[in-house]
């Protein structure tokens, strides 16, 4: 049975096309949530340190050069217009004027009420649009593990045009509110992860072993179409070496370097992520999930879950229902 079930069982719905596209898929099923929390600006001498651990931040320079400074290595990067920073928001990491000052957390700044933007110090000379990617609904693991704990997009790559149009059309929306602003900023908070994504699928060299990385290998990714396209079939690693035009041997070894598991760990893992979105949005019975991610038995199934989640399916429904879907306040 492919996915297109899972996926489609959802509020949302599904865009043509998308259960072929393991991209999309993968996003789906993380339940990412891109928003702008609004903006920025600073002067003189300031600091603010960024910590949101159920996020992904965001921040994109519009103006000024202030400095990154990450907070478990010291690592420190002069910014510049145009830039964009995404971080794994576990990881503390500070934007400054100067690395000497003290910084604030983010939740000290005050907002001026005629522009919504927050001020630090004295001045306008940076302007930062700042955002997240809600990662609470499951718990992260699909992005975090794809994605570098800090990716810096640099405003001159030639890749980073539209994600900068993007960003002014966004700050456009900002200070002029106009009917349907925030619906308008939303949705362009999701394409501009969507091409921070993209971007990276062009620079694979800062990905970390993982599905995202698997991706953009052109013998990784037709494996990864067929698992992503039919997660219940039971893949055997000859079917998916011939897709990628590889000997079961060097399509083994090549995969688990590209996205850090064996392929059919990582086929178990996706299976355990497509039940987990399907137990948090609907109430489809545990049995027929059960087949629809490849599995014989409700209990085969169950005891799967359980070894990958830590809880049984019904438990995870249960704890989801209760207090999965609670946001978290804007770091």
């Amino acid at each position: 049975m492919s996915s297109q079930n899972l996926l489609e069982r959802s509020a949302e719905p599904v865009t043509p096309g998308e259960n072929d596209d393991p991209l999309c898929a993968a996003l789906a099923v993380a339940d990412a949530r891109a928003a702008m929390s609004g903006a920025f600006v600073a002067g003189g001498d300031w600091a603010v340190r960024l910590h949101a651990p159920d996020r992904l931040k965001v921040n994109c320079v519009m103006r000024g050069t202030p400095v990154l400074v990450r907070q478990d290595t010291g690592e420190q990067l002069r910014l510049a217009p145009g830039d964009v920073i995404v971080s794994d928001g576990a990881l503390p990491y500070v934007l400054c004027s100067d690395p000497s000052i003290e910084p604030h957390p983010s939740g000290w700044l005050a907002t001026d009420p005629r522009t919504g933007f927050r001020r630090i110090g004295h001045g306008e000379d940076v302007m930062c649009v700042a955002g997240h990617v809600d990662l609470s609904r499951d718990g992260g693991g699909l992005l975090r593990s794809a994605l570098p704990n800090l990716l810096h997009i640099p405003g001159d790559a030639p890749e980073a045009t539209p994600l900068r149009r993007l960003i002014e059309q966004l700050l456009d929306e900002m200070t002029t509110r106009r009917p349907g602003a925030p619906a308008a900023m939303d949705h362009i908070a999701q394409l501009i992860f969507l091409h921070v994504l993209r971007i990276s699928l062009t620079t694979t060299a800062t990905l970390p072993p993982g599905w995202l990385r698997g991706l953009a290998d052109p013998r990784i990714s037709p494996a990864l179409h067929l698992m992503h396209r039919d997660p219940a079939r039971p893949w055997r690693l000859e079917e998916l070496a011939q897709a990628a035009a590889l000997s079961r041997t060097a399509f083994a070894v090549r995969f688990r370097a590209t996205v850090g598991v064996p392929p059919l760990t990582y086929l178990l893992t996706w299976r355990m992520s497509l039940a987990a979105r399907a137990l948090r949005r609907d109430t489809t019975p545990v049995a027929v999930l059960a087949r629809e991610v490849g599995y014989g038995s409700e209990s085969a199934f169950s005891n799967a879950f359980k070894r990958a989640v830590g809880t049984s399916p019904r438990n995870y429904r249960n704890r989801s229902s209760v207090g999965g879907d609670a946001e978290a306040e804007a770091g």
